[in-house]
């Protein structure tokens, strides 16, 4: 039964069986591994990059110059 949704389950169920925050735990050790930061821990790099984005999409195409 590995590999099949039904497996899966019964594998879920042993793991609560011994330990209730089984999955917890292993969302709070996912949580604590990053370390990127990203926009949420800087709203205001959000919003100058957001801004950056915003201008460069309103630019007119670049034309070459033909010799």
């Amino acid at each position: 039964m590995a590999g099949t949704k039904a497996g899966g389950q019964k594998a879920a169920k042993k793991n609560l069986a011994r330990d209730p925050l089984f999955y917890a735990k292993i969302g709070a050790k996912g949580g604590k591994a990053g370390n990127t930061g990203g926009f949420a821990a800087n709203p205001e790099l959000a919003r100058i990059a957001g801004a950056k984005g915003g201008r460069i999409s309103r630019r007119r195409k670049a034309t070459t110059k033909e010799a």
